[in-house]
């Protein structure tokens, strides 16, 4: 039995597409152009391709990108006088400022600055605590791509074991929420937690996101079990140059799931696309007009 591919690059792609339509609808019958405004401070190489395709693909999606770039000794003042202008400006219905930022700033500060409607990668402590409440809120852009690819393959999480590996802000804790809402039972594991192996071997659904080069490995796994692996490490090979590999040890487990994301081609590619959706819902509810079709 060899896994079953999720492509998430095809994925994606279709999301993007859906959010195309509903953004030439709503510019149609409303007159309003959703726009997405990233800040990025400083010039990290991966934080600069990021940014890159966020715009290409937001504009590719008929939405207005606006992009704000400031030195990484920009004062914390400066950069959260730049947030307040993108608060009040009423093109604006999506703020992201790319994280990590340079030290000195404080991230916290930053992320409480940004208006909660207006707060598209889900971190503001409002939409995480609505979340957490099971109440409607933006949710953070990869856990949600992690929940779309699982669907894919399943067209309902419900009564399934879960295990969410990693509880970072941006991935596993707000993972474990939409799953929760999914009606999963769901297990949370860590670096503290004992026989990690043990706890994975019982889940249906495995989502990796600890950032260490395939940690879990090929007989962890249930047979048959769906694998998102979330994390990207780039590793050196013998001629010099690096690959990309993910938190899950893919040639292992390609024998034993039912289906895996690649890494590259999964859980990145949903990213950005899931950023589009939340910046159209964002639009959507600031200007009172019921919830997009994606």
């Amino acid at each position: 039995m060899t896994a079953k591919i999720i492509d998430g690059k095809v994925i994606a792609a279709e999301l993007r597409a859906r959010v195309a339509d509903e953004v030439a609808r709503i510019k149609r019958e409303h007159n309003l152009v959703p726009g997405l405004a990233v800040v990025l401070v400083g010039n990290d190489p991966a934080s600069e391709v990021y940014v890159r395709s966020k715009h290409t693909q937001t504009q590719a999606a008929g939405m207005a990108s606006f992009e704000h770039r400031l030195p990484a000794d920009v004062s914390q003042a400066d950069l959260l006088a730049v947030v307040a202008k993108l608060n009040r400006d009423p093109a604006v219905h999506g703020i992201l400022v790319q994280l990590p930022l340079p030290k000195g700033l404080n991230t916290e500060a930053v992320i409480n600055a940004i208006d909660p409607a207006k707060d598209v990668d889900g971190l503001h402590p409002n939409n995480a605590g609505r979340l957490a409440a099971g109440f409607e809120a933006l949710s953070p852009c990869t856990p949600l791509g992690s929940i779309i690819l699982t669907k894919s393959v399943h067209a309902s999480l419900e009564g399934m074991n879960a295990i969410v590996i990693g509880r970072s802000n941006l991935v596993g804790r707000p993972l474990v929420q939409l799953l929760l809402n999914e009606n999963a039972t769901v297990t949370i594991a860590h670096s503290r937690s004992r026989d990690l192996p043990g706890l994975v071997k019982r889940a249906d659904l495995v989502y990796a996101a600890v950032g260490k080069a395939e940690m879990v490995r090929g007989d962890w796994l249930k047979p048959g079990a769906t694998v998102i692996d979330i994390g990207i490490t780039r590793i050196p090979k013998d001629d010099g140059k690096t690959r990309l590999v993910g938190d899950v040890a893919y040639q292992e487990a390609l024998g034993v799931a039912g289906a895996i994301t690649p890494v590259p081609g999964g859980v990145g590619q949903m990213t950005v696309a899931c950023l589009l959706v939340n910046t159209l819902r964002a639009a959507c509810a600031i200007a009172g007009l019921p919830k997009p079709a994606v």
